[in-house]
């Protein structure tokens, strides 16, 4: 049997091993997949059927690689309980699965996709009266199992029956956290507050006079966390791109619960723009609209708060000097904007407070500290994703094209990089002097069109700055100064912005139709999906937005640069490489 050359390597692998009779078994090429017994699937880039099966792994497993011609992608628990918990049931997994695989299932791999989904749901967390929590399993040896763990022993209080024990309504965060880590995630059924009575209405035509309504697949998200306002809504995390209106979300969940909202957001430019939308698509007064950050401290019933004033202590001794603000008011939702950039402490406060509404707001749930199962266990499961090139092909975000330009590195200092350590090399590689042609370029190809030059080290930025007359905003800049360059290029008297990190997220710029990247934060996969989301919102014209990576060819930053485009090709976005010959 003759082989597509692409899969030559993978089978030559297995010939060697013997394995040859039992893969050509039930071959089928006009599929893209390859299932492999390591829990690892093979995702033919170039094949007819690539975005039908890409969209069908998004919902149960984890991108791994993703060079030119074959993607790789990985099953884990956590991507599986997601799946379990967005109710994908094993079996049609494992139909779709078997529909676009190229060989059968293997056996291990098909018994492991159905043990780690059926493992959502066998423990249950359910509320007695007014305090009461119980743990309860169908499994009295799995019950067994959990009482002989230290760690969990010590959440409960009291063992009813083989099958049911009582529960510390304290730590029922902790309880969750420390069983999820030994494989055994709760399903929280045990409900929440209602917290204090707070209604609005959405507006039909904005506060400047657009036509407004909720977006079909907006609503969709907000029913599949609201859930009818039955136990089984009220916490999880849903997963939108940048430009594909997380807030109006946000905003029609607050409606349908009609309770006091606090808001948690990255930073106070975020919480004054979901002000801003508030006032705007709503019939909050604004008034009602409260911050709560270091420039003010107030509350009403929809408050605003960054992360930065939640985790403010004057030592790490001392304990967190503003915690008081989640028992200020009678609660009944609290809001985690950009949840994949949560702080630490904030998991820690946040395992307090399971007893009050969570939704989380993110364009990825990839945490570069690899915290995503406290996410999972503290905020919940994910609740509703759409693929972004979905939204792109309904008109809803913009249509991108990616261009990865690599130049040479600059020959006086070659010497200083070959003898540098891994990190210093990458601070070279990413200062390279020899982009700088190359961002002029791209600055003159796209001289009509708002653009972004994004970076992350301080002293490139400002050279940038220098170089192509460009206000420079960065972590420094006053927010009042922040706010005003800003509003100045959304009204187009500012083509250009030289921006730091500090711009990653959370900021509208809905005109922007170019970024330029010449630096990033290592393999940072959350920060390439973040700076392309600053393109993504619909053009007027409804022309594509261009995003640039400049990367030093031949170098550690090339490696990273790579490993930072993973999520955004699982999305489907493609790089174009292009090498540029550089003359300084």
């Amino acid at each position: 049997m003759r082989f597509p050359p692409i899969l030559h390597s993978f089978f030559s692998t297995r010939r060697r091993f013997g394995y040859t009779g039992q893969f050509a078994m039930g071959y089928r090429p006009e599929n893209p997949l390859v299932v492999q017994s390591d829990r690892t699937i093979l995702l033919e880039v170039n094949h007819p059927r690539f975005s039908e099966a890409r969209n069908l792994l998004s919902a149960f497993a984890e991108i791994e690689r993703s060079p030119e011609h074959i993607h790789t992608y990985r099953l884990s628990p956590l991507s599986l309980w997601n799946a379990a918990a967005a109710n994908h049931s094993p079996q049609t997994l494992l139909e779709e699965l078997a529909r676009l695989s190229k060989f059968p299932i293997p056996g291990n791999v098909e018994t492991e996709i159905r043990n780690w989904m059926e493992r959502w749901g066998k423990l249950r967390l359910d509320r007695e009266g007014e305090r009461r929590l119980v743990l309860h399993s169908a499994d009295a040896r799995l019950m067994k199992q959990l009482r002989s763990h230290k760690k969990i022993r010590k959440f409960l209080l009291q063992d009813r029956d083989s099958r049911t024990s009582i529960v510390d309504p304290a730590f029922r965060g902790h309880l969750k956290m420390e069983t999820a880590a030994v494989g055994w995630p709760i399903q929280d059924l045990a409900g929440y507050r209602e917290g204090a009575a707070y209604e609005f209405t959405l507006r039909e035509v904005t506060s400047t006079g657009r036509p407004f309504r909720v977006r079909d697949y907006q609503r969709l998200a907000a029913e599949s966390f609201y859930a009818g306002g039955s136990p089984e809504g009220g916490a999880g995390v849903i997963v939108l791109p940048c430009g594909a209106g997380k807030t109006i979300v946000g905003m029609d969940i607050m409606r349908r619960l009609g309770r006091k909202t606090l808001i948690l957001t990255t930073n106070i430019v975020a919480a004054r723009q979901w002000k801003s939308e508030l006032l705007d698509k709503t019939s909050i007064p604004e008034n009602d609209i409260k911050e709560y950050s270091g420039e003010k401290k107030e509350i009403g019933p929809v408050t605003l708060a960054t992360y930065q004033i939640i985790t403010h202590r004057r030592r790490k001794t001392d304990s967190f000097t503003h915690y008081a603000l989640f028992d200020a008011e009678d609660w009944g939702l609290i809001i985690y904007d950009e949840v994949h950039l949560l702080p630490a402490p904030v998991f820690r406060i946040t395992a307090e407070l399971q007893s009050r509404r969570r939704l989380g707001l993110t364009a990825t749930l990839i945490r570069e500290d690899g915290r995503e199962r406290e996410v999972f266990s503290l905020i919940g499961p994910k609740k509703f994703d759409v693929p972004w090139r979905e939204l792109e092909s309904s008109g809803w975000i913009a249509p991108v094209l990616c261009r990865e330009v690599r130049v040479p590195l600059e020959p006086s200092i070659e010497d200083a990089y070959a003898v540098a350590g891994d990190r210093e090399k990458f601070r070279l590689a990413s200062a390279n002097p020899q982009k700088w042609p190359v961002v002029q370029r791209i600055l003159e190809k796209h001289s009509a069109d708002p653009t972004l030059v994004i970076g992350h080290y301080l002293d490139q930025l400002r050279e940038a700055a220098d170089r192509f007359r460009a206000p420079l905003l960065t972590g420094e800049t006053p927010n009042v100064e922040r706010e005003r360059l800003y509003a100045a290029f959304r009204r187009g008297e500012i083509p250009l912005l030289v921006v730091s990190r500090v711009a990653n997220f959370a900021v509208d710029l809905p005109d922007a139709r170019v970024a330029i990247e010449i630096s990033g934060l290592f393999g940072s996969r959350q920060e390439e999906a973040q700076r392309l989301g600053r393109i993504l919102r619909p053009k007027k014209d409804g022309e594509r937005a261009h995003f640039y990576v400049v990367v030093t060819r031949n170098t550690i930053e090339e490696e990273f640069a790579q490993k930072r485009q993973i999520f955004l090709v699982e999305q489907g976005y493609r790089y174009e490489i292009e090498i540029a010959n550089t003359t300084g």
